[in-house]
């Protein structure tokens, strides 16, 4: 089992790290894609290119007309989320897992308001004591903003005792930015380095939360 430094805070991404939610984002761009006269994407192109907020990736995709896109993104994916939202297997049994001194906070660049309509939806509130979205911050992931704020009242300083979970390199880029512990969620295939995905390096791999669930154990409960 792989060797970290015991955390003091993990903070976790949201969208395909602990709910399944690439269909609804599917659809949504691709409702998106058309309203805007572009050609849509498939679903494999999806997961593949979807990491960062809207605020970083949609000037480019849609130039001056952006926010026009951004808000019909919005209002399609508001349409049917809260009726489609999916847990990932097994992912209440590994929150359960983490001791209660630790700090765990959600940081995502899922708008703001809607992450946390979704952790409501779910009856999450109590597993995390902050929910970071999208535009909450000066910047978001992988900048390190986002992560300076979830943390700004816990009295913790971005460090190797800061566990970072996400399944993007958006997600490892913002550990690194904050000097924090990279943990890749996800089944991953990897081209050469099985240290760095994306381009970006990590400290442990979980393929899914049976397996973050033990590394939590092996790194948190009993050193």
């Amino acid at each position: 089992m792989t060797n970290l430094t015991k955390p003091r805070a993990i903070l976790f991404d949201w969208d395909n790290t602990l709910v399944n939610t690439w269909p609804l984002i599917h659809s949504a761009l691709n409702m998106t894609l058309r309203h805007m006269d572009h050609p849509e994407w498939t679903y494999e192109r999806v997961t593949k290119e979807v990491k960062q907020s809207m605020r970083e990736s949609f000037p480019a995709m849609f130039g001056d007309r952006w926010k026009e896109a951004a808000q019909h993104y919005q209002q399609s994916y508001r349409a049917v989320h809260l009726e489609q939202l999916t847990p990932l297997p097994d992912v209440i049994e590994m929150l359960d897992s983490i001791p209660a001194h630790v700090f765990v906070g959600v940081v995502s660049n899922k708008q703001g308001p809607t992450l946390r309509l979704e952790l409501e939806q779910l009856g999450w509130q109590k597993y995390f004591k902050v929910a970071v979205g999208a535009s909450d911050a000066a910047r978001d992931k992988p900048h390190p903003d986002p992560v300076l704020l979830a943390l700004k009242d816990s009295g913790i300083s971005p460090a190797l005792d800061v566990w970072f979970v996400g399944d993007t390199g958006v997600d490892l880029g913002v550990a690194e930015a904050t000097g924090s512990t990279a943990i890749l969620y996800g089944d991953h295939d990897f081209d050469g380095d099985a240290a760095t995905y994306d381009g970006f390096p990590y400290h442990a791999h979980a393929r899914n939360h049976v397996e973050l669930k033990a590394l939590i154990a092996a790194n948190v409960l009993v050193r």
